[in-house]
């Protein structure tokens, strides 16, 4: 059955955000070691806690989010996508948004399906999850280019996405992977960013107006090759202030969206990788002089094409 063959049902544009009852490119591979800092290991965005029982969810009311665990439990669930997945998104960031931005019975469409999670998190809060990747992970995901999500028009009543953070993990052996374009490579990041234009253009297409979408992502660093940061050293500043290359893909993805969508909010997700954990990385970025990724940023943004509705007095 083809995704687009789905009876996906049609209800009304949100009034707002409302409470409800309750990556991209295949996100596989390990960190690209030293030269990476986006940090997109299988603990990214919680820690295990063992037999300890994990908090339980609440709505998050600041713009700054944490959570001690990558996943939560609830009587339906205690995992939601694959703890051991390269990048799976923290399910909790997810139930989060669909609790907010969602009501039972919406569509959840999810273009960088990666493990699962957001099919996962939408089933327990029943919403009606759709998954696509390049590289599908499971029976469930289907195979499709996030460029071209193989779905009608207005048809989501939310979209989320956690793309690629550049070039730190490989994600697929398919040559479209987005996760193959580097964001600071010789084309100044042109391919990475006109890929992720048209990944936000089709978001844009799919969802329903007066509806809602987020996009997860960080920021990235990596370190200089050395003889880029020895001939920089010997006629600018200190070697620690140049050793790496700074990409600001959370600011340059949020002035694309900016122009299909309204702004809603930004959170900060705090951080829990396990790198963060380890002494020998602070060591490191302290001697070196760049800072590792503590934070995600979460964008919140509304689609509003058509007229505004009046006002009831």
């Amino acid at each position: 059955m083809k995704p687009h063959s789905h009876n996906h049902g049609d209800k009304g544009p949100s009034r707002g955000p409302g409470r409800g009852t309750g990556k991209g490119p295949f996100k596989g591979g390990a960190p690209a070691g030293a030269e990476g800092h986006d940090d997109r290991g299988p603990a990214r965005g919680g820690r295990s806690h063992g037999a300890n029982p994990k908090p339980t969810l609440r709505i998050q009311t600041t713009t700054l989010w944490e959570y001690p665990s990558q996943h939560y439990e609830s009587a339906t669930s205690k995992m939601q996508g694959d703890k051991n997945y390269v990048g799976a998104t923290p399910s909790w960031v997810i139930w989060q948004l669909l609790q907010r931005y969602t009501r039972p019975n919406d569509l959840i469409v999810d273009p960088m399906c990666g493990s699962g999670t957001t099919i996962d998190v939408a089933r327990d809060l029943e919403r009606r999850g759709l998954g696509y990747d390049l590289s599908p992970s499971r029976p469930d995901i289907f195979r499709a280019d996030a460029r071209k999500i193989p779905l009608e028009d207005a048809k989501a009543d939310f979209v989320f996405i956690d793309p690629p953070y550049s070039t730190h993990v490989d994600y697929s052996d398919d040559p479209a992977c987005i996760g193959k374009l580097d964001a600071a490579g010789d084309d100044g990041g042109r391919a990475y960013y006109e890929a992720m234009a048209r990944v936000i253009s089709e978001i844009h297409r799919v969802l329903k107006d007066r509806r809602y979408m987020a996009l997860y992502v960080s920021d990235s660093w990596r370190k200089r090759a050395p003889a880029a940061s020895s001939q920089r050293s010997q006629s600018g500043p200190a070697e620690g202030t140049v050793s790496g290359i700074f990409m600001p893909i959370g600011f340059e993805l949020f002035a694309m969206m900016r122009e299909h969508f309204t702004p809603i909010d930004i959170i900060s997700v705090v951080r829990h990788n396990q790198k963060l954990q380890k002494g020998n990385w602070h060591k490191a970025a302290e001697e070196q002089n760049f800072f590792l990724r503590g934070f995600n940023y979460l964008f919140i943004m509304k689609k509003q094409d058509g007229p505004a509705r009046p006002v009831k007095k």
